[in-house]
């Protein structure tokens, strides 16, 4: 009996089942992949977590939403005379103030990093993002020991609650700005569609943390 003839394509098939992908080299020649090329390290959720530059963006809104929150809360209280409602306000009110100081820091801490890869203009508005909130930052701190102060000295005198809970509604609405004007400065470092004609001179007196 004679042998059947295989198929060329039922014998590769066959002596082939596992067979690596290969790409060629400048020569024309076959070459394996290496180890380094086919497992490529994964980032993962923790990973991104001890990076300053993503916790920043992650934390960043909490003072704008926080404040605008805050002190809409404490107006409606203020009209209905609640102090529940109070209350409620004001600890939203302290949460963005104190929220502020890890926003602070981790953007001090991703500045080295986001300077290096942006440009000439996103640098400019880089330093000026930081300028600006080192010079803000304690509105936000004086925010925060408000609303404590509007939670504890009413226990004490029942009367001081509405005339502190006013002051901190004033001060909330203020941080809310500087908290927009903040913002409005580092959305043009990386997003230059959002930058005018001109890029802002920051003050020469200004030292920051790449030096």
């Amino acid at each position: 009996m004679r042998n059947r003839k295989r198929r060329p394509s039922e014998t590769r098939h066959r002596t082939c089942p596992t067979e690596v992908p290969r790409h060629r080299d400048e020569g024309g020649s076959n070459v394996r992949p290496s180890d380094s090329e086919t497992s490529k390290p994964v980032m993962t959720e923790f990973d991104l977590l001890k990076k300053p530059e993503y916790l920043h963006v992650v934390l960043n809104h909490l003072p704008i939403y926080g404040t605008i929150l805050g002190a809409t809360a404490l107006a409606i209280s203020l009209l209905l005379r609640s102090r529940t409602a109070q209350v409620t306000a004001l600890i939203l009110t302290l949460i963005a103030g104190v929220s502020s100081y890890p926003v602070f820091v981790t953007g001090q801490r991703a500045y080295k990093t986001i300077r290096s890869i942006s440009d000439d203009a996103g640098s400019d508005w880089l330093d000026e993002h930081m300028e600006r909130a080192e010079k803000t930052i304690g509105a936000f701190y004086f925010l925060a020991v408000l609303a404590v102060a509007s939670l504890i000295v009413p226990i004490k005198w029942p009367k001081s609650a509405a005339p502190l809970a006013a002051l901190t509604l004033i001060v909330a609405i203020l941080c809310s700005g500087i908290a927009v004007y903040i913002a409005q400065a580092g959305g043009r470092v990386r997003h230059p569609e959002f930058r005018p004609s001109e890029s802002p001179i920051p003050s020469p007196e200004t030292h920051h943390h790449n030096e």
